[in-house]
């Protein structure tokens, strides 16, 4: 029953959380003089225009990553493309690690109005407020640790590959775009299947999860 009642709390964050990691992206790239985003709907903040089915199962399912669809851009608007896909890129993760440090202090807030410990909250369950209301900020802060961490790995098509761009002289370029379209979609999958995903993200997640909770 735990795993219902935190799949029912799942849902709000993820339209949350993916909403404004894609709306991030377009109004950074509307900010460098890009309209495309604006132009296709997608500088809201409304889930129906960035969820992705695959992306948001894979999310629930896991409680930790998952995507959304990309929203479109076009780098030959801005002065320096290059140097604007890096700033597009990391608009999306940096708004996770913002949602993150909100949440936590939401949870934290959770815990000085019930006047209990983290211990007393989850020996009440479900059946207290406060334990509800803490488990979805907590679940949020995990969430939002796990989806920033995700997207700056630098294999496209995640933000850490448009970040690692940014960096790289152009003569690597052409060994990060081998990756691109279904080879980097595979690899990721293959990590996440074998576990080595986690076994790379999980240690970094508890690090952050521990600094703010």
């Amino acid at each position: 029953m735990d795993i219902i009642y935190e799949l029912m709390l799942i849902i709000p964050i993820l339209l949350i959380s993916l909403s404004i990691h894609e709306f991030s992206h377009g109004y950074v790239s509307y900010l460098l003089g890009d309209p495309t985003p604006k132009a296709m709907g997608r500088l809201t903040l409304n889930p129906l225009a960035h969820l992705d089915p695959m992306g948001s199962l894979v999310l629930i399912l896991t409680r930790r990553f998952g995507w959304a669809k990309p929203v479109p851009i076009n780098p030959n608007y801005y002065n320096s493309p290059k140097k604007g896909m890096m700033y597009v890129g990391i608009a999306g993760p940096a708004s996770n690690f913002v949602l993150a440090v909100i949440f936590s202090l939401f949870a934290r807030g959770v815990i000085f109005l019930s006047s209990s410990s983290i211990y007393q909250l989850q020996q009440s369950g479900y059946g207290s407020i406060f334990f509800t209301a803490f488990v979805f900020f907590r679940l949020a802060v995990i969430i939002n640790i796990s989806l920033g961490l995700f997207n700056l790995l630098p294999v496209p098509p995640l933000d850490g590959s448009k970040i690692l761009f940014g960096f790289l002289p152009s003569k690597f370029d052409k060994y990060l775009r081998k990756l691109e379209g279904p080879a980097g979609m595979i690899l990721l999958l293959g990590l996440a299947y074998t576990g080595v995903l986690w076994a790379i993200l999980g240690p970094a997640v508890n690090l952050f999860y521990n600094m703010l909770l």
